[in-house]
């Protein structure tokens, strides 16, 4: 039972801003440890976990904002793909990455939020009439987000930013800091 006690922590922690994040959008916009997750995923874990884990967690929370906010948007295919089109890139920059030194895994994990916005920013000017389609529009898009926006696109960026640094030095430090959950037997140890 111990062994699956991080992957429930995990779970959890993804439920917990998934509902906090959907509860108070205007205060806290995009700041969730999915990012973190999938590209944590990518470094720490050598097979089939690195993608299945933060996969499962995503699909498990991805209808709450939708739940939470009445705003069915989030559930449109063309959402859906270009969301797990862009937490792709990010795996597969954590792959790239593999272990490195800290301030190393930290910029990438910068990076990765970069990614992140560039793609999700980039389908909403593509597929949003609310866009000029020219360079202004990209910009808006990336920067300022469509006209009548409460938040601008920035401050999503900015607490992605802060969610990968902070969530990525969580998993990093629950990974080689803490002390390992031992799985074996209370009649193996007493041999």
């Amino acid at each position: 039972m111990n062994r699956f006690m991080p992957l429930a922590l995990i779970l959890l922690l993804v439920i917990v801003f998934r509902c906090v994040g959907s509860a108070f959008s205007e205060q806290f916009p995009n700041f969730q440890p999915l990012s973190a997750l999938f590209f944590c995923g990518a470094i720490l874990a050598k097979d089939w976990r690195g993608w299945v884990i933060p996969s499962v967690a995503w699909l498990l929370t991805y209808p709450v904002p939708a739940l939470m906010t009445g705003d069915g948007s989030y559930l449109a295919p063309e959402v859906i793909l270009v969301t797990a089109l862009a937490f792709a890139a990010v795996y597969f920059l954590g792959k790239a990455m593999a272990p490195k030194h800290i301030t190393t895994t930290l910029a990438g994990a910068v990076v990765a939020a970069l990614v992140f916005h560039l793609i999700t920013n980039l389908a909403a000017w593509i597929g949003s009439p609310l866009y000029p389609k020219n360079f202004a529009g990209i910009a808006q898009s990336l920067w300022a987000g469509p006209v009548g926006s409460p938040l601008p696109s920035w401050v999503f960026l900015q607490n992605m930013i802060a969610a990968n640094l902070i969530f990525t030095s969580v998993f990093l430090y629950a990974r080689f800091a803490l002390p390992k959950i031992s799985t074996v037997s209370a009649s193996a140890e007493v041999r």
